[in-house]
């Protein structure tokens, strides 16, 4: 699912601002975050986290968007203040909305 908020973070980006969709395109603006979440989900491992909670949510997106914009910047990608802002609101609200859903669900099935 966290994957998933990205690629949809990154399509709906370049949409928006009119850089294309096509699969290179996506890809280049993709990956620096792809890696970044690999690496959150590393050390939410290291942390003996599940990673489920909304508080690892919020590890998870700032280590995504924290490594993503770092290595944005050394593939020589720009970013902006008001990009990293809407990095980590829409992938907060989408990385921990499915963990606050599914902890919902989960409740209501124990009751």
């Amino acid at each position: 699912m966290d994957l998933a908020a990205v690629t949809l973070f990154v399509v709906i980006g370049r949409h928006n601002h009119h850089h294309g969709e096509t699969l290179s395109g996506i890809t280049s603006t993709w990956w620096p975050f792809a890696v970044g979440l690999g690496l959150a989900w590393v050390i939410t491992r290291l942390r003996h986290r599940a990673g489920d909670s909304l508080g690892d949510a919020a590890l998870i997106v700032a280590v995504t968007v924290a490594a993503g914009m770092i290595l944005r910047v050394v593939a020589g990608q720009g970013t902006a203040f008001a990009f990293v802002l809407v990095a980590l609101a829409f992938l907060y609200l989408f990385m921990g909305g499915w963990r606050w859903i599914s902890g919902q669900v989960l409740r209501v099935r124990r009751h």
